[in-house]
């Protein structure tokens, strides 16, 4: 478990032989980013979730792309992932749980996040496209659920509708963003409890 973390920020560093990530994350930020993964479609979305989350987010990562980005964007986002997990800590006077709703043109994403110890990750995503720029659609659900396991949360994404790809996967971005956004923000209610009735967010 993890201890109080007052200042709500992390940086994780990640190297194996196929990848080398270093990445920082402010929750309580003003969503400045500056994201270079190599994988351009990856970097717009990664952008755009911390704009639309408020997170303050840097990320620097080499990776063996000259095999394929499955494990640059895997490595980022369980990085990613447990960047979240150490800045909240124990999680304490934490809101939760929270959803969001985000159209994106014809397209509309609904997320539900639930921080609350307990990894788990279901997405309902269909795509009509193999690939957006550099990133295989095939590995947008695999990104969520890496950040999910990572992050030690419940995760449940769909897109209800929409035709165009690229506006189906920054919906699903721009709504994980507010949904962790909201259920990230500490709740003055709670007076610095834990959010469980247990008195523990363990997994």
């Amino acid at each position: 478990m993890n201890e109080y973390n007052p200042n709500r920020q992390a940086h994780i560093e990640r190297r194996t032989a196929e990848t080398d990530v270093e990445l920082t994350l402010v929750i309580d930020g003003t969503g400045r980013a500056a994201i270079h993964t190599g994988i351009g479609f990856l970097d717009h979305m990664l952008t755009l979730f911390a704009g639309h989350g408020l997170f303050d987010l840097t990320i620097k990562a080499t990776g063996d792309l000259h095999i394929d980005e499955h494990h640059t964007a895997e490595d980022v986002c369980i990085c990613l992932g447990k960047a979240f997990d150490q800045a909240l800590g124990d999680r304490r006077g934490i809101t939760r749980t929270a959803d969001s709703f985000v159209p994106m043109d014809e397209a509309l994403a609904h997320v539900v996040v639930d921080l609350g110890g307990r990894a788990y990750c279901v997405v309902d995503a269909p795509f009509v496209t193999d690939r957006l720029g550099q990133l295989g659609t095939d590995l947008i659900a695999h990104l969520l659920e890496s950040i999910a396991i990572h992050a030690r949360m419940n995760l449940h994404a769909r897109v209800l509708y929409g035709h165009n790809d690229h506006h189906k996967v920054e919906a699903l971005f721009k709504a994980l963003a507010r949904a962790l956004d909201a259920a990230s923000r500490v709740d003055a209610r709670r007076q610095n409890s834990v959010p469980s009735t247990k008195g523990t967010v363990t997994a």
